[in-house]
């Protein structure tokens, strides 16, 4: 596993060794480890997100009003 020196102020470094003691976390490796996880997660969503919002865009507007769509979500998903 490759090794990395940070510098942090006291108040984050006393925030994360918290979370080590009150038992959330084995260590502060493993709590860094988890927010950088979590980060990519939430950037990879994101990234998700914005790929959609971009499609819908391209795709232009339809024509088809909201109770045609909600009729072919319904048909299709077998309610009606």
């Amino acid at each position: 596993m490759a090794q990395m020196n940070i510098s942090i102020p006291d108040k984050l470094k006393s925030w994360a060794e918290r979370r080590v003691a009150d038992g959330d976390y084995s260590s502060t490796s493993d709590y860094v480890r988890d927010l950088v996880r979590r980060d990519q997660a939430a950037t990879e969503q994101l990234e998700r997100l914005r790929a959609a919002i971009d499609e819908g865009r391209a795709s232009g507007v339809s024509d088809r009003t909201i109770d045609d769509i909600i009729a072919d979500r319904r048909k299709r998903d077998g309610l009606v």
